[in-house]
């Protein structure tokens, strides 16, 4: 990829350089805001108000508030995703609101099936509200999502390109689930290119749509749509594996997790499953059997051990794999230059941060 954007706020002398991770992420956020609101406004108020609760946007009971909403990044695709093939910003618009969607609804249901009852922060929706209420406010998502790629003059396509995606995520948080209850080694244990299948399905999936249907809406033709979906796949794998390094060795401050949470919890992540591969793992399995009940100085022996068995390498090299995968799939299709300088700026930018 492409070198990282200069930090927010550091000066920029090449007025010919794209702009700023940030920048891109914020004017893709704000070409969309208006129609995500208006869409989240068709809802039944009360789901209306979890939506927007979820989203930042209020309070429970419904008192406007401006909290943290994230950084936007699957709406972006959609908005570069019609830039890049040289359509307007505005074509990719309904493409990011329904990635949005299906990203919050997809966050509420994750939450109870996790047990996090924290979500930037704040109590989880299904701690504000309840459980019932929340999968219904997911389940509503998930149908609006649906209904606006509908609306669109590329209706069939486009809905077909979303509910692909759909279906890929919910594969992968079924094997997601399902590498709960599989041991950490053995002829039953969950492999790097397995898990690499997973999060390519659970993140990837996504993200390549958002990409890909920002085109399509756009009037790409279906090379290039495909092309741009399997990128955004790669994408998915690179920032799944990115956040696992975060959830061991990312500071809190950044993050909002505790400092070694997914060790603690016991998550199948990338860099665990490769030290496992190596040789000399035998006190890392006995400590990973025991994760629950260790103690602060036994979660930072497993946090050593994982990398001096070489995985936090493991999970570096294979993160820039997936990212150099998604620029030669780029490179591979004609493009507009501006739009995709801005588009490796603000993946770069994004897989710096821990890679």
């Amino acid at each position: 990829m492409a070198p990282a954007a200069p930090a927010p706020g550091a000066p920029d002398t090449d007025p010919e350089s794209p702009p700023a991770a940030a920048q891109v992420l914020r004017r893709c956020r704000e070409l969309a805001a208006p129609a995500l609101a208006e869409a989240i406004g068709t809802l039944h108020p009360w789901v209306a108000e979890m939506a927007r609760y979820a989203l930042g946007r209020c309070e429970v009971g419904g008192a406007p508030a401006d909290h943290g909403q994230g950084k936007g990044v699957r709406q972006a695709l959609a908005v570069l995703g019609a830039e890049i093939v040289s359509g307007p910003a505005g074509a990719g618009v309904p493409g990011a609101v329904a990635v949005e969607l299906v990203h919050v609804f997809s966050l509420l249901h994750d939450d109870i099936m996790d047990g996090d009852a924290l979500r930037r922060g704040r109590p989880a929706v299904w701690k504000a509200y309840g459980t019932g209420p929340a999968v219904l406010a997911g389940d509503a998502l998930f149908a609006l999502a649906v209904e606006t790629v509908a609306l669109t003059p590329q209706a069939g396509s486009a809905v077909r390109q979303l509910t692909t995606a759909l279906g890929d995520l919910v594969r992968g948080q079924a094997d997601d689930l399902l590498f709960a209850d599989r041991p950490w080694t053995g002829p039953d244990a969950v492999g790097v290119a397995e898990y690499e299948v997973m999060a390519e399905r659970k993140t990837g999936a996504l993200l390549g749509c958002a990409l890909a249907l920002g085109a399509r809406l756009a009037g790409a033709p279906e090379r290039t749509v495909t092309v741009l979906d399997r990128a955004g796949r790669h994408l998915g794998v690179a920032f799944q594996i990115a956040d696992d390094v975060l959830g061991i060795w990312g500071d809190p401050s950044v993050t909002g997790k505790p400092v070694h949470s997914d060790l603690r919890q016991a998550k199948k992540t990338l860099p665990v499953l490769a030290a496992l591969g190596g040789a000399g793992y035998g006190e890392l399995d006995e400590l990973l059997a025991a994760c629950h009940s260790l103690d602060g100085a036994g979660v930072r022996r497993a946090t050593a051990l994982v990398e001096r068995a070489g995985g936090r390498a493991t999970a570096v090299r294979e993160a820039r794999r997936h990212l150099a995968a998604a620029d030669t799939l780029l490179a591979g299709v004609p493009l507009a230059p501006g739009p995709t300088e801005e588009l490796r700026t603000m993946l770069s930018a994004l897989a710096d941060r821990a890679i």
